[in-house]
């Protein structure tokens, strides 16, 4: 299966589909689907602090069936409808982002696509009123519930019925530190920086059904392992299954959770183009009878707080052998080998450039420090988000 190696162009490469040489990854087989999740803030056009307009937002798109609540009322989400390419999903994305940014901006607000509030949030947090369920997740996990205020992207992969996709989690599993790190763009939190790349990662983590999957024996095991935090109290039901990667209770997808929210959507495109080349290569693999990579539960907890910590900038854990490199390699590395089948879809020009921005230019994490590093003042971190996220 996936195994790291030595990049040895450096992070400056650019890529190119490999020749058709028999390897099996290059075949064509049916093409995976996609589809995401994003969540997104209401901040107040004046003061940047989040409010709860997301009853009247809502109310105001309520024909749109993408549209949905969140945990509390200082959040939207949106749903894309099933994409067969990465172009249609942009689409979707952009569409369903200038619907939303028109409506909160009718509300004094912005829309803002950040994992983070940034500013400080009152406490406890005003969870959405037609939900008795956040009212009991309150009762039952108390102050935990303030991290409801983070927001991410989530990725479907399908379609997969829930066996295979148990299967393709395993063999995904060991890069969703690597996911984090390219994703990573929560440095700020609650008026401070946290020095983390990726706090919502850490927050979010706080969870007790939340953080890396376990690796599952079977089917059985996975059925299992969710009966125990449904009977254990650490979930109310299985839509608090919040791993960082789990079969989608709802879809027959595989839905990987691990990465913040971001306002560029080629960054968008760019977690859901690696989501799917993951689940295609592992297919492949699974259908060549290729065991599952045999990686260390401690090293993989290792490599997802330092993804959280370092982001892209800084240095990773090799999920495989436990060592420290670049976190950049380890990305360059997981591109690479991911390269025929992200060829295969379309995806290994766009993959290749957006990477290739990031290590230019820098994660969301360092690029909103040096923001902030200019006037030390929080409220331009803010603006530039609510502005990139309108940029559609």
């Amino acid at each position: 299966m996936i195994e790291p190696g030595k990049s040895t162009s450096g992070t400056s490469r650019t890529w190119s589909p490999a020749p058709d040489d028999g390897d099996r990854r290059t075949v064509p087989g049916p093409l995976l689907t996609l589809g995401v999740e994003e969540e997104f803030l209401l901040v107040d056009a004046r003061t940047w602090r989040v409010v709860p307009a997301a009853p009247q937002v809502l109310s105001a798109v309520a024909t749109r069936p993408q549209v949905h609540a969140e945990g509390t009322r200082y959040q939207v989400e949106i749903a894309t409808p099933v994409a067969d390419t990465a172009d249609r999903l942009r689409d979707e994305l952009a569409a369903l982002r200038r619907m939303l940014a028109k409506e909160a901006r009718a509300q004094g607000c912005r829309l803002l696509a950040s994992p983070s509030p940034v500013l400080p949030v009152r406490t406890p947090p005003h969870l959405n009123d037609d939900e008795p369920r956040q009212r009991e997740q309150f009762r039952r996990f108390g102050a935990l519930t303030d991290n409801l205020v983070g927001c991410g992207r989530h990725v479907h992969v399908g379609t997969l019925d829930t066996d295979t996709a148990v299967a393709v989690a395993n063999r995904v599993r060991p890069w969703l530190p690597t996911l984090i790190a390219i994703g990573a763009n929560s440095p700020f939190w609650n008026g401070r920086d946290t020095g983390h790349a990726s706090w919502r990662a850490m927050a979010w983590g706080t969870w007790p059904s939340a953080g890396l999957p376990p690796h599952f024996a079977s089917t059985a095991h996975y059925r299992n392992a969710v009966e125990l935090l449904l009977t254990s109290g650490a979930a109310l039901d299985t839509k608090m299954v919040y791993w960082d990667m789990r079969p989608s209770g709802t879809w027959p997808t595989l839905e990987i959770r691990a990465p913040d929210m971001s306002p560029e959507l080629d960054v968008a495109v760019l977690q859901a183009a690696l989501g799917r080349a993951l689940v295609a290569t592992s297919l492949a693999a699974l259908a060549a009878g290729e065991p599952a990579p045999q990686v260390s539960d401690d090293v993989l907890r290792l490599a997802r707080w330092r993804a959280a910590h370092d982001g892209l900038e800084g240095y990773a854990i090799d999920p495989f052998t436990g060592t420290e490199l670049p976190a950049a390699t380890l990305a360059e590395t997981l591109l690479d080998l991911l390269a025929p089948d992200l060829a295969a879809a379309g995806d290994l020009e766009h993959a290749s450039a957006t990477l290739t921005a990031l290590f230019r230019d820098g994660s969301g994490a360092h690029r909103q420090r040096a923001i902030f590093a200019r006037r030390e003042n929080l409220s331009d971190v803010l603006h530039h988000l609510a502005d990139a996220t309108e940029s559609v």
